[in-house]
């Protein structure tokens, strides 16, 4: 016997060694792996309603084209050396990926009625992964949005910047914005569970989100107190990464990294509250 584990230990030490040094590399891939087939499952969901995507894209765009036209000649909002336009067309990108994610919770509370959440929980994939694909998806579906913005942009004379890392960040914040405010939707769907409470909590949440951020005003033009909640608003982070990265010779208040790294952070935070809450999605 002791001849026998003396002949096997080299090899099963080493292979034991190399699985456990392995598990954690193995381990985040089956993770990611797991969140990206979730994201490719909710995405493959706009192929029957396609159309959603444009409807959601019409109330940006008449803020855009009425609004953002009227201030521009009415010159009310200081803006430096940049047109009015020029400003809001961030602060209007962020507003239409807000529609987009702000709402996409309903869709927990129709899976939970139609047993579809049952079969999620079932499954071995692992909470923060349904969590996390879910609102990967939902960053998916708002770079239409931003295609639809940018297109309207150019043809306004909105002064763009080309630049392709500028473009490649641009796409990174609308993202990880959809995937943060889809998040925290989710959060809302674990919660109140019924359609009706979650679409009047939604629109309740929308306009001040809007309101209370940089999208079309400048912070220094706001009162203190409602300063003080633009500054924890995740909203204006997003915005001010937006503005720094779109608009040509544009200055970022913040600094492009703390945007990202709020955005980030705030996601991240908002995942793990998601994955501890979306179980009880079935009760």
């Amino acid at each position: 016997m002791r001849l026998q584990e003396e002949d096997a230990r080299p090899g099963d030490w080493d292979s034991a060694r190399l699985a456990v040094r392995l598990s954690p590399y193995a381990s985040l891939a089956g993770f990611v792996n797991k969140t990206l087939a979730i994201a490719e499952l909710e995405i493959r969901k706009l192929r029957h309603d396609f159309t959603e995507l444009i409807t959601r894209a019409a109330q940006p765009v008449l803020w855009f084209v009425l609004f953002g036209e009227v201030l521009t000649r009415a010159r009310a909002i200081p803006t430096g050396d940049h047109a009015y336009r020029d400003f809001l067309a961030p602060g209007i990108l962020a507003q239409s990926v807000l529609f987009v994610a702000i709402f996409y919770g309903i869709a927990i509370i129709w899976e939970r009625d139609l047993g579809i959440t049952n079969k999620f929980l079932v499954s071995p994939t692992p909470r923060a992964a349904l969590v996390l694909g879910k609102a990967l998806s939902a960053g998916v579906r708002s770079l239409s949005q931003a295609l639809i913005i940018y297109g309207l942009a150019l043809l306004l004379g909105v002064k763009l910047n080309w630049q392709p890392l500028a473009l490649l960040g641009v796409l990174a914040v609308v993202v990880i914005g959809a995937a943060l405010f889809s998040t925290f939707s989710l959060i809302i769907a674990c919660l109140v569970k019924t359609r009706e409470r979650f679409m009047g909590i939604g629109q309740v949440l929308t306009m001040p989100l809007f309101f209370a951020s940089n999208a079309i005003y400048p912070i220094d033009l706001m009162p203190g107190w409602l300063r003080v909640i633009s500054y924890i608003n995740p909203l204006t982070y997003e915005v001010d990464a937006l503005r720094a990265l779109m608009i040509s010779d544009w200055q970022s208040s913040f600094g492009v990294g703390v945007d990202f790294a709020v955005l980030i952070a705030a996601t991240v935070l908002l995942v793990m509250i998601g994955a501890r809450l979306y179980p009880r999605v079935v009760i």
